[in-house]
């Protein structure tokens, strides 16, 4: 059985992300318990997408997994190039789950395993602010898809509670000096910064505000997983900011556990699992190993729990629901002293 793997994030071998070792892992697991009645084959094909390629790079990797044959296609990773996909795969018929931020990228073949949201996280960040007191928002954020779709839910959920969004600056996505447009925002009147978009900008604003002085509450999305990147961390201690796991799930624990990971790890392997899980409980829950068979095997994902999240999410698909996560899957961490330690 053929799964493509999209990879937008690259654009050769190696790649940045260990999304097809998780695959590998879950599927070898269903063929030794029975699940899987034969081998699963990862197609790789790569297209570095945007922010830093092309969205042509992604249609063309997307084409090549498409005609080569494949059941499946997962990926890709980032917003925007999610964005591309979701129509090839209606115009290809072939069933894709994507693992970006957007909802928009949902469709009748392409599927959705929330890594973050463009959507949800605004409305988590806009209440954890109107719970410490703050009332008038500095946000800057990336001048790119994903970050205006960030600042117009911020901006929605701030004016229902009461805050004032006082002062915005856009920043180029891949910008490595940010320095006027931090301080313009901070010199605004403002008792909170944000920070909202992708997250190659995250180590650049968090180094800013720390020049300009700023002691005051600063919150980000979930960026702030750059966090775990050499050097990012530092540049951003002290940020609240959205991630995937949380302390208190108990399959993320179980899973650790077994797999013995250490805890710097959970992101990627509450990720990982959720990710592989879904495409083989697609592939055998599927009435025929026909792409139209992995698409009903998709949907008749219910009610699994989910190693991201707080204790009780859960994975499931339905025939009009694309997105995976159902629960309180967006949990607040900030970065301490190099430690990522959840907010409670």
């Amino acid at each position: 059985m053929r799964v493509g793997v999209l990879d937008d994030l690259a654009d050769a071998p190696p790649s940045p992300t260990d999304v097809t070792h998780w695959l590998r892992l879950v599927a070898d697991e269903a063929v030794a318990d029975g699940r899987l009645d034969r081998d699963v084959e990862l197609v790789p094909a790569y297209g570095l997408g945007l922010p830093t390629g092309t969205a042509a790079a992604v249609e063309r990797a997307f084409a090549r997994l498409a005609d080569d044959g494949v059941l499946l296609v997962v990926g890709p990773a980032i917003g925007d190039n999610a964005l591309v996909a979701a129509p090839l795969a209606e115009r290809h018929r072939v069933p894709a789950i994507n693992w970006a931020g957007t909802e928009r990228a949902r469709g009748e073949w392409m599927f959705h395993l929330q890594v973050g949201s463009h959507e949800d996280e605004g409305v988590v960040l806009a209440q954890h602010l109107a719970a410490l007191g703050v009332r008038h928002l500095g946000v800057v954020y990336d001048r790119s898809p994903i970050g205006r779709r960030y600042l117009r839910f911020l901006s929605a959920e701030a004016d229902l509670l009461g805050l004032a969004v006082a002062a915005t600056a856009a920043l180029p996505p891949l910008a490595e000096d940010v320095t006027a447009q931090v301080g313009q925002v901070l010199g605004s009147s403002v008792d909170a910064l944000v920070y909202l978009g992708l997250g190659r900008t995250a180590a650049a604003v968090g180094r800013a505000a720390a020049e300009a002085g700023w002691g005051g509450p600063r919150v980000m999305n979930a960026a702030g997983m750059f966090g775990r990147q050499p050097g990012v961390g530092e540049a951003i201690d002290g940020w609240t900011y959205i991630d995937m796991y949380s302390d208190d799930n108990a399959t993320l624990t179980a899973l650790r556990r077994r797999l013995a990971v250490p805890p710097e790890r959970s992101a990627a392997v509450a990720k990982g699992r959720d990710l592989g899980r879904l495409v083989i409980e697609g592939i055998a829950r599927a009435p025929e190993l026909t792409r139209a068979g992995i698409r009903e095997g998709l949907e008749q994902i219910k009610w699994l729990p989910a190693a991201e999240g707080h204790d009780g999410t859960l994975l499931s698909f339905g025939h009009h629901d694309r997105g995976a996560l159902h629960g309180r899957y967006l949990v607040l961490r900030r970065w301490s002293g190099g430690e990522s330690v959840e907010v409670r």
